[in-house]
């Protein structure tokens, strides 16, 4: 294998719904490892451990040897779109791409609201949306557009304490300090499709929580939302806000229920040669499902869904910073035209200059029509990789 050449770098997959990030990188490394592509990478590395010490060498001992591998900035099973990888060296840039500004095309429904904020999760609130209309819609969107604070959603991966938000909530717990809102960017926002009700047929939460569940989501729900949506940055105009708003709006409770009050991409940590990093604060992995618990009085089948005239949608598109949460602005926007909302469908069609385009991105569906067929785009990839890293090098302000 000597003298053949060594393909490292950053490219971007096409990620499908219903598979974790961390999958994508097992099946990448399932592709690649048996590879003539890769074969020169791994023997360039298998010289590299014969030449450690011996004391290495015994660590290393139980380590299979695989493509280096791994991503940056993850997308739950909910989500498809751009998922930007790393192989071999180019694990090590993927740092890079955790505050790079990242765009999103996301389906908001309204009139339910579930634990997790999206439609894999459980019902916790509903509300009445035969009022909600495009235009309301449109003026409700004009607070979440520039700098703005966001609080994150209770299920996500962010840690207090070293444990995970969506452990404390699935556990029925309170985090021990307060969620904190944090500043984030919103430089495009825009209405693309209105959905009437009934002209759809987008997933509709397929659970309703039992009542004993909904009382422990209002109480970490009413805390977490505590505040007003969409405040401004700047704090001197939050307090202003703060001292403006007007007490806090009740929503219907959920049917069957007493009546209550109302009120994010992580280099993959799972490869096995990756550096671990951090989590990110726009794509938290999504928690693992719950054994489903005996239904109570307050989830009886003919409760667990709504017809889908009374549910309106919009299709939105933005881009954002890093530390956005797509999922809150779905739980925020449901608020802010006075019912409740949650995300149905998410795609990431950019992040920092990889597009959603089948001549950029490595289709998820070429890895099982074999090595002919995403060798060369895989190859292709990394090359323009290297000349663009080159590039940088020689001239760092126009190569930008």
């Amino acid at each position: 294998m000597s003298g053949e050449k060594i393909y490292e770098g950053v490219f971007a997959v096409h990620k499908p719904q219903g598979i974790t990030s961390a999958d994508v990188i097992r099946n990448l490394q399932h592709h690649f490892n048996p590879s003539k592509l890769f074969q020169p990478w791994l023997e360039t590395e298998r010289a590299r451990r014969n030449r450690e010490s011996k004391n290495q060498r015994r660590r290393r001992r139980t380590q299979r040897l695989d493509v280096k591998i791994g991503h940056g900035g993850t997308l739950d099973p909910l989500a498809t779109g751009v998922l930007v990888t790393g192989v071999g060296k180019g694990t090590k840039q993927l740092n890079d791409f955790l505050g790079c500004t990242k765009s999103y095309e996301t389906v908001v429904q309204f009139g339910a609201e579930t634990d997790s904020y999206d439609c894999l999760g459980k019902i916790v609130r509903r509300a009445p949306a035969e009022h909600v209309t495009r235009a309301a819609v449109e003026d409700a969107l004009a607070r979440f557009r520039g700098r703005i604070m966001q609080r994150p959603p209770i299920f996500s991966a962010l840690k207090v304490n070293g444990k995970k938000l969506y452990e404390y909530a699935r556990e029925g717990q309170l985090p021990p300090i307060e969620i904190q809102e944090r500043p984030v960017e919103v430089s495009d926002l825009r209405i693309v499709e209105w959905y009437e009700p009934g002209q759809h047929e987008f997933q509709w939460p397929q659970e309703e929580a039992p009542a004993e569940e909904k009382a422990v989501a209002e109480k970490l729900l009413e805390k977490n939302d505590a505040r007003p949506v969409a405040a401004p940055a700047q704090e001197a105009v939050m307090a202003d806000a703060a001292a403006a708003a007007p007490a806090k709006r009740k929503t219907p409770p959920p049917e069957g229920s007493s009546p209550k009050e109302d009120e994010k991409e992580t280099p993959d940590e799972s490869a096995p040669s990756a550096k671990k990093q951090k989590v990110t604060a726009e794509g938290d992995a999504a928690p693992v499902e719950e054994p489903k618990q005996a239904s109570s009085a307050a989830a009886e089948p003919e409760k667990t869904a709504v017809p889908r005239a009374q549910s309106p949608a919009v299709k939105i598109v933005m881009t954002v910073s890093s530390g956005f949460y797509v999922r809150s602005l779905a739980h925020d926007l449901g608020k802010a035209v006075g019912s409740c909302g949650f995300m149905s469908s998410l795609v990431r069609t950019r992040q920092a200059h990889f597009d959603l385009d089948p001549e950029k991105v490595l289709e998820y569906k070429d890895l099982e029509a074999g090595e002919e067929v995403w060798g060369p785009k895989v190859q292709r990839f990394l090359e323009e990789w290297e000349k663009k890293r080159e590039a940088e090098e020689r001239d760092p302000i126009n190569a930008s």
